[in-house]
């Protein structure tokens, strides 16, 4: 399963592509640019499933630094400062 089976690549593109500066990644920016959030639940959770590396049942801290590469394999690699809540 690939992450283009739920979101349309052109989308993910343009998702990517606004965030390529340092500490510009919004997670609810880029899951709205994406179309995440028109998609079902069940949907997420197939897209959730591709994000989770180590099928752990969590997107870890490691995992959420290599967040963008999942999305495109040329995408940068996320500050620990953009994948922190607090």
């Amino acid at each position: 399963m690939a992450i283009t089976d739920f979101l349309a690549a052109s989308d993910i593109t343009s998702a990517i592509g606004a965030c390529e500066g340092k500490d510009s990644f919004s997670p609810r920016a880029f899951f709205k640019a994406v179309g995440l959030s028109k998609k079902t639940p069940t949907e997420i959770e197939s897209v959730f499933k591709i994000l989770d590396q180590d099928k752990s049942g969590f997107i870890e801290q490691d995992e959420l630094q290599l967040f963008l590469q999942n999305f495109s394999k040329g995408a940068r690699a996320l500050a620990r400062t953009e994948t922190r809540t607090s």
